[in-house]
């Protein structure tokens, strides 16, 4: 199957692949910062898109915690925890979804070539 992109609006703003993806690289990090980099993002990138989704959803999705002796961190809140699973079971619904019809057009698009 061809790839697709799931972006779900509310309000007027969304919420997509990167911001998900950046959730997810936060929980395997344990960073804000090492996060973006994994992602070829800058920090203040990284931070944006975190205040963006935490805009979007009225409460935090990340738990930082400041510098001081061993350093600083992030961690996913329950709230972002939960934004991560359900993007990603709407998503493997959604390509369940569409498998039929897009194997249709493509199939289609193939019949008229040659």
């Amino acid at each position: 199957m061809e790839r697709f992109s799931l972006r779900i609006y509310f309000n007027g703003r969304s919420l997509g692949p990167g911001k998900v993806e950046l959730l997810e690289r936060i929980a395997e990090y344990g960073s804000i910062a090492a996060a973006g980099r994994s992602m070829g993002m800058s920090y203040k990138r990284a931070w944006m898109l975190v205040a963006e989704a935490d805009e979007l959803f009225g409460k935090p999705t990340v738990e930082k915690q400041h510098g001081g002796h061993q350093g600083g961190g992030a961690r996913l809140s329950k709230l972002g925890q939960a934004i991560v699973r359900e993007y990603r079971t709407a998503q493997a619904l959604t390509e369940k979804a569409i498998a039929q019809p897009m194997s249709s057009i493509m199939n289609e698009a193939r019949a008229g070539e040659g």
